[in-house]
């Protein structure tokens, strides 16, 4: 073997060629994790119990960003939305120093830590566009397009649908939201003289949260509850029966 050959080898297998392939491998998983966080799925952190039992105080749950997108949006989906204006107090600052800070920007950034509540809020989807969401009929349940909906596979043990009555329709491009956690929730039902009022701008929407991931004794798969709004028409469904009704002799 010549001294160039020798060379060679030492270039392709020394420290510095390691290096070379560690910088690589952490790059590419980076690019791989901001990709994946950019267009796919994102963490995010739960900083208060407005969805509880479903979701409590420090899970993390993973959205998936191609709800709304490839993937409509649906009655009982879990939302991850940007704040329509004046649902959040100011966040209080965290002192981590310059460095930290950095560091934990860059890798909330890149997908590698959950992204906080600063501007983010998770509720579950009751209204659609067009929808009339009514509260509450005899038996004290929230009715969608005229139908009487039974929320107890979801929200908190104990919890009332409304302690509050409600009579909405849903605008083109919006969502009338509200937490599991009925009577300890700031949702649609008390945002109205809110600067961004009392819908959730669809385009707001980050994503759907499908798994919650930590702490892992409660990791769990979050499922559309389908059954619950099975009976539910769409809302020009409702209001064409409507004007039948009013209609007929």
């Amino acid at each position: 073997m010549t001294s160039s050959d020798t060379r060679e080898r030492e270039t392709r297998t020394g420290p510095l060629a390691m290096l070379r392939e560690v910088a690589i491998i952490v790059v590419s998983a980076l690019v791989l994790s901001w990709l994946i966080k950019s267009f796919l799925v994102q963490a995010f952190f739960i900083p208060s119990p407005s969805m509880a039992q479903t979701l409590v105080e420090g899970d993390r749950v993973m959205v998936s960003k191609l709800t709304p997108g490839p993937f409509e949006l649906r009655h009982g989906d879990i939302v991850v939305f940007v704040d329509p204006g004046g649902w959040l107090e100011p966040p209080l600052p965290v002192d981590r120093g310059a460095v930290g800070d950095a560091v934990t920007d860059g890798l909330t950034f890149v997908g590698l830590l959950p992204q906080d509540s600063g501007d983010h809020l998770i509720k579950r989807v009751v209204g659609l566009p067009g929808d009339q969401v009514v509260c509450c009929d005899a038996d004290g349940r929230v009715s969608v397009n005229g139908v009487p909906v039974d929320e107890t596979a979801y929200i908190a043990p104990g919890s009332r649908p409304s302690q509050d009555p409600f009579d909405e329709t849903v605008p083109d491009g919006m969502l009338w939201v509200m937490g599991d956690n009925r009577q300890g929730s700031k949702d649609s039902r008390y945002n109205g003289q809110s600067p961004g009022g009392a819908f959730v701008p669809v385009e707001n929407v980050v994503g759907a949260a499908f798994t919650t991931v930590w702490p892992f004794d409660r990791a769990t798969w979050h499922t559309n509850p389908e059954d619950v709004f099975v009976d539910v028409p769409a809302a020009g469904a409702a209001a064409a029966a409507a004007r039948r009704e009013d209609a007929a002799p």
